[in-house]
């Protein structure tokens, strides 16, 4: 299926032959196809750098030379690198000599540029949407293997082997004039070849905004550029403030998330009418709470929100957990996740978004047990106190428990908490009201949400702020190979 929010051409902006191409100034080496990869290798091996300088030029004259027969190869080169995946693909494809290409002179790979970004508590890999096929069913077949996909160690690709780090993230310039970009999440299954667009990740849109300063696709003001993101799995603006200097995104700061060593460059995203992300509902059902009966006979009371991302919310109490649990404890005793995900499934068809329990994405809706605060260890083992937290919530990532806890999941819980006669609001401290932040224990910590939930005139609630404060770091830029024959469209 096409991507949400974007035509099948892979962005809401029609394919051109000759795709947006990032500034020399505003692109990480890596990223920039007109500087030579081997720039960056250390002087310590200038003799490594002259091989792969001298090989790379050779193997593209002669390529070019088989492709077209034409009188002047370099441009020819340049043409090829400037084109779109289907450019390439079809020109080689249709090229007089392609007989003699059999014979093992044209490489096999196609590649394509990437970033792999540490956003939030999550990381995922940044793609260009001009980079990749507008099939999406050819798109969905290179995402799988970048990652690695099927395959539970994920091993023949830069998937880490957690659903944490299973994600990608596909930029392209927007058209519309209220957005700067066009951002797509993409949750890339590890044990089958899947890739769901069902909802946001907050996590990674916190590096979506520097992602676009440093390839050039807006422009740039210090010391803070404004991102007007435009996510296309929940047709909803965020709004990034983004720290810059000199042209570029800051990483090196000193805020602090739990759940990341040391700190960073705090990254401001405001979330801009995020109520009703995929029901159209703060409240989907038109109620604070709900009654949903489990397989085993007991009934339980819910609470359906929708901010974000939707979710479902149940008293860890009523379950029969303490809030407490951690991701190990799920190894040790399954029913936790087994309950979360009957909840979850269930919770989809009621909001609207399966037709039934088997149609549920994986990924949306989010689903969580909440407590008072409490005293708790992380993951870590570090000590975590009642007093530094509002209320503790436990969810999930994909198939196991979410080791931190999500962003847009915990604009919901926040904006929940705030919702009186909620499951969650019974929980959550007095303190966090008066102070307009709600702060969430997680197995890693402890994380802050800005949230302002405010009456309607008809006696419902409106969700006027919803705001999260992180950091994002770029880790390495460059290409990523994937076969050739996967950027072919399906016939």
């Amino acid at each position: 299926m096409p991507l949400p929010g974007l035509s099948s051409s892979g962005s809401e902006c029609p394919r051109t032959s000759r795709p947006h191409r990032p500034s020399r100034h505003h692109v990480g080496a890596g990223l920039n196809p007109h500087e030579p990869m081997h720039a960056s290798i250390p002087s310590a091996f200038p003799q490594v750098g002259k091989k792969v300088d001298a090989r790379s030029k050779a193997a593209r004259s002669k390529a070019v030379n088989e492709i077209g027969r034409v009188k002047d190869p370099s441009a020819a080169a340049r043409h090829l690198l400037d084109s779109s995946v289907e450019a390439r693909v079809r020109y080689i494809a249709t090229s007089p000599s392609r007989s003699a290409r059999q014979g093992g002179t044209m490489r096999e790979y196609e590649r394509i540029r990437a970033a792999i970004i540490r956003g939030g508590t999550s990381k995922g890999v940044y793609l260009l949407a001009s980079d990749l096929p507008a099939d999406p069913a050819a798109r969905d077949r290179v995402i799988l293997r970048i990652f690695g996909s099927p395959d539970p160690r994920q091993i023949d690709g830069v998937g880490g082997a957690d659903p944490l780090t299973s994600k990608v993230a596909i930029i392209a310039r927007s058209r519309r004039d209220d957005a700067d970009v066009d951002y797509t999440i993409g949750y890339v299954a590890i044990d089958r070849a899947h890739v769901d667009y069902a909802g946001n990740c907050g996590n990674i849109s916190q590096g979506v905004g520097p992602f676009a300063v440093d390839e050039g696709l807006v422009p740039v003001t210090e010391p803070v550029s404004t991102v007007r993101i435009f996510n296309t799995n929940t047709q909803k603006i965020i709004v990034a403030s983004v720290p810059v200097r000199d042209g570029k995104a800051l990483t090196e700061g000193d805020f602090a998330i739990d759940g990341v060593p040391g700190t960073g460059a705090e990254i401001l995203l405001d979330f801009v009418n995020c109520a009703g992300s995929r029901t159209g509902k703060l409240l989907p059902t038109g109620h604070v709470t709900d009654k949903m009966e489990l397989a085993d006979g007991r009934t339980v009371t819910v609470s359906l929100v929708d901010a974000a991302n939707p979710a479902v919310f149940v008293r860890a109490a009523d379950v029969g957990l303490t809030g407490r649990e951690l991701p190990k404890d799920t190894a040790a005793d399954p029913h936790i996740l087994s309950v979360m995900e009957e909840l979850r499934v269930k919770a989809a068809v009621v909001m609207g978004l399966a037709a039934a329990p088997e149609a549920a994405s994986p990924a949306v809706p989010k689903v969580a047990f909440v407590a008072p605060s409490q005293d708790y260890e992380t993951i870590a083992g570090a000590r975590v106190a009642a007093k530094d937290c509002d209320l503790l919530a436990r969810t999930k990532a994909l198939a196991v428990m979410h080791k931190a806890y999500a962003v847009t999941g915990g604009i919901c819980v926040s904006a929940a908490a705030l919702i009186e006669g909620t499951v969650v609001s019974d929980v959550v401290g007095p303190q966090a009201r008066a102070r307009g932040v709600v702060r969430v224990g997680h197995p890693s910590g402890v994380s802050d949400f800005l949230i302002t939930v405010s009456r309607t005139a008809d006696g419902g609630f409106a969700l006027t702020r919803s705001g999260v404060a992180g950091t994002a770091r770029r880790i390495m830029d460059g290409y990523v190979y994937v076969p050739r024959r996967l950027c072919v469209p399906d016939r």
